[in-house]
């Protein structure tokens, strides 16, 4: 009786969980970017992309940045990027902040009270996706990622 009890419960957890993960598609948004351009991540297909989330007032965002440009700028051809300024800052003082702070990659702001299509919100920062060419997230790091542990992901040094 216990055993069968058991399994029906965990059959019945299993459905709900089941209903409840996200489904298979890739993510897809479109962001404005801070120069006024758009940024749609399904028109990236055959390209690895960056979705980085990160904040003005983030230290270890801001040292992250330098390395992430670089690597990106080395993979141009590879590799497509976008920074997403998880943030409450006032666009004027946030395209202050990134001329003081530029990067190979355009940028874009999301308030904080906003969501981002397929992604979940940040509970920490610097947080960043990696995306494969087919559009299927391939990692999330939720922590500082230096181009190392990219390339150790994407094979491009």
């Amino acid at each position: 009786m216990k055993k069968t009890l058991c399994r029906g419960l965990l059959g019945a957890l299993l459905l709900v969980l089941a209903g409840s993960l996200p489904a298979a598609t890739p993510p897809d948004f479109t962001l404005t970017t801070l120069d006024g351009g758009h940024f749609r991540l399904a028109a990236q297909r055959g390209h690895w992309v960056i979705v980085n989330f990160w904040a003005t007032w983030c230290a270890p965002c801001i040292k992250e940045m330098p390395e992430l440009s670089a690597y990106v700028a080395r993979h141009r051809d590879r590799i497509a990027a976008i920074g997403i300024a998880y943030d409450d800052t006032d666009p004027a003082e946030l395209k202050a902040f990134v001329a003081a702070h530029p990067v190979a990659y355009p940028i874009a702001r999301l308030t904080l009270d906003a969501a981002l299509p397929g992604f979940a919100a940040p509970r920490v920062l610097p947080t960043t996706y990696l995306i494969a060419p087919d559009g299927s997230v391939v990692r999330r790091f939720d922590r500082p990622v230096g181009a190392a542990e990219l390339g150790a992901v994407t094979g491009l040094p």
